[in-house]
């Protein structure tokens, strides 16, 4: 674990950062109409498969690609800091505050 992991600030950079990607996860996702939640909807954004849209927007979709990939890559650096423990709590604080700003967004989030 980093010297970093001990530093509070750190960890609130972790976390501001993760939210930010979180909501525009969450924007471009509306943008397209995927439900992004539903089972295997994350799984097909990953692979590129654009059908699961309901309205085409070839940006929107390339970006959400994108971000996705980049929510995972600063999950996993996020449990290689901190450990998995800390890397949770900050995930449940983002939810949490995803949830208060985007109320009808259904089921689980983020995606396992």
């Amino acid at each position: 674990m980093s010297d970093f992991s001990k530093d509070p600030v750190y960890g609130v950079l972790w976390t501001e950062g993760l939210e930010e990607v979180d909501r525009e996860i969450v924007r471009l996702a509306d943008l397209c109409k995927v439900r992004i939640l539903e089972p295997g909807a994350i799984g097909r954004v990953l692979k590129n498969d654009a059908s699961v849209c309901a309205i085409a927007n070839s940006v929107a979709f390339r970006k959400l690609r994108d971000l996705l990939m980049l929510h995972l890559a600063i999950r996993q650096k996020a449990v290689d800091s901190f450990g998995q423990a800390q890397a949770a709590a900050i995930e449940d604080y983002v939810i949490e505050r995803l949830r208060k700003s985007f109320p009808d967004l259904p089921g689980k989030w983020p995606p396992a």
